[in-house]
C-alpha cells in the first residue's frame, strides 16, 4: 500500500469521526465559551473544519507564513453550515492526494510567522 493510500483511509476515517463530532454541536452555543482564554466553540469548530483544507497547502507549497497570509477563518453560524464548510474542505483534501507526487512527501515544509520558524516538517 503506498503512503497516499495510507492517507487516504485515514483521511475517511478521521472525517467520519470528525463529523459526527461536529453535527453534535448545538446551533445556539456556536458563542459558549468554557473560559474567558479559551476559544469559542465557533472558533474551534471551524478550525477543526477546515484542517483537511491544509492538505492541499502542505503538498502545493513549501510553506505557510502568518505574517505574509494572515489567518482569516470563515464565519459559521450553524452546524448545517459547519458541515457543509467541512465536506468542502475534506472533498479538497481528497482531490489533492488523487494527484499527489508521493516522491516530494519528503521535502521539507516550513511553518512561520515572518523570519521566525515555528516548525520544520517534511510535507508527509
Amino acid at each position: 500500500m503506498s503512503q497516499i493510500d495510507v492517507f487516504k483511509k485515514e483521511l475517511e476515517q478521521e472525517g467520519n469521526t470528525t463529523r459526527r463530532m461536529l453535527e453534535r454541536i448545538p446551533d445556539d452555543q456556536y458563542d459558549y465559551q468554557p473560559h474567558k482564554k479559551s476559544m469559542t466553540i465557533r472558533a474551534l469548530a471551524t478550525h477543526i473544519a477546515e484542517l483537511p483544507g491544509w492538505i492541499p497547502l502542505a503538498i502545493n507549497t513549501s510553506e505557510l507564513d502568518f505574517e505574509a497570509s494572515p489567518y482569516n477563518p470563515v464565519h459559521i453560524s450553524d452546524t448545517a453550515e459547519l458541515l457543509s464548510y467541512f465536506e468542502k474542505t475534506l472533498a479538497e483534501g481528497k482531490a489533492s492526494l488523487e494527484t499527489a507526487n508521493e516522491a516530494e512527501f519528503g521535502e521539507p515544509w516550513i511553518l512561520r510567522s515572518g523570519a521566525k520558524i515555528l516548525d520544520t516538517l517534511t510535507k508527509a
